[in-house]
């Protein structure tokens, strides 16, 4: 136990750097490049400069709303996949994505957001998303029981249902809307309203927080339902509880950044590979190494092809889908 105490210790510490690296590098480059030495100057003590308007309103709320995003994501990716035990199970195939798409592309088609605010957006997601959460644990529910396979299916048939409406929308839609939602759809950071980065931050670190009480219960569940309940865990209370944690993670993800692919679908497998199937420290390691992910995704996205800027989930959809053939080519799938 102590060896494995180490090595957990070791982990961290190395993602935590990592994760730090990526941060500076970020802060750096772009159409405007920032020398890495003079940052913390910048920041410190030059507020009135161009370089600090960069970096603090147009650099760092898209960093921090990464770290939030890719954390939550995968985190929400291995509550998922432990709960149906079931490796290609991720955050958008319960149909939430779809659900949230679906509601931003009517808010963008009838224009709410020019008659309200901006703010309309990313509160037509959140009721998208959690409106499908709602209505697929309502028909999985019977008798108290949450069925497993009938919620999968069920989100999975609300996804085709709501990309078919959504390509509807947009074969009937204006060539400036249109390209609103596609790029909506294909994931953006460009969030920088500090308000709702710290919102995002926040809830995505809860999330992180609230997950811990479960991580005794996830690997119970490892050993299948029946397994579980022999160690004596409430397996309906547990399941309810992390399938709501995970979907409100997405939710929030998806409602302010749109669809961004493959973040929790990989990182799991990648750490099941690397560190093991604990979730003592599997969920940290998720949160820790989704954030660094995404953070280096999206500033591959707005360097890439600099001044233009790529949506952030072509980047991780490509990146993610050559890691996950070469995982699976080398037969290293993590399985239940």
């Amino acid at each position: 136990m102590n060896r494995n105490i180490t090595k957990w210790i070791i982990s961290l510490l190395c993602l935590t750097f990592l994760l730090l690296i990526t941060i500076v590098i970020s802060l750096s480059v772009g159409s405007v490049q920032v020398p890495v030495e003079r940052i913390l100057e910048i920041i410190c003590n030059d507020k009135s400069s161009i370089e600090y308007n960069i970096i603090f309103n147009l650099r760092l709320p898209r960093i921090i709303l990464g770290l939030a995003v890719g954390g939550s994501l995968s985190l929400a990716g291995l509550i998922l996949q432990g709960l149906f035990r079931n490796p290609l199970v991720e955050p958008y195939t319960l149909g939430i994505s779809g659900g949230a798409a679906l509601a931003v592309s009517l808010d963008l088609v009838l224009r709410l957001n020019n008659i309200w605010s901006i703010f309309t957006l990313p509160v037509a997601g959140f009721i998208g998303s959690m409106s499908v959460i709602l209505l697929i644990y309502i028909i999985s529910l019977k008798g108290g029981i949450l069925r497993m396979q009938t919620l999968l299916l069920t989100g999975v048939m609300i996804s085709f249902i709501s990309s078919s409406i959504i390509m509807l929308i947009m074969t009937i839609t204006k060539t400036e809307e249109l390209h609103s939602l596609i790029f909506w759809i294909t994931g953006t950071l460009q969030e920088t309203n500090w308000t709702i980065v710290k919102v995002v931050f926040t809830l995505s670190i809860f999330g992180l927080i609230t997950s811990y009480f479960f991580c005794h219960d996830l690997n119970a569940l490892l050993l299948g339902e029946e397994g579980a309940r022999s160690l004596g865990i409430n397996v309906e209370r547990s399941k309810k509880l992390l399938f709501i944690i995970a979907s409100v993670l997405t939710g929030i993800s998806v409602s302010f950044c749109g669809i961004i692919g493959f973040v929790g679908l990989i990182v799991p497998h990648i750490l099941r590979n690397v560190i093991g199937v604990d979730h003592r420290i599997l969920l940290m390691s998720s949160f820790l190494t989704g954030a660094l992910f995404l953070v280096i995704c999206d500033t591959l996205s707005r360097t890439i092809i600099s001044p233009l800027e790529l949506p952030v989930g072509v980047i991780t959809g490509i990146i993610g889908g050559v890691f996950f053939i070469s995982l699976a080519a080398r037969k290293d799938l993590v399985g239940y």
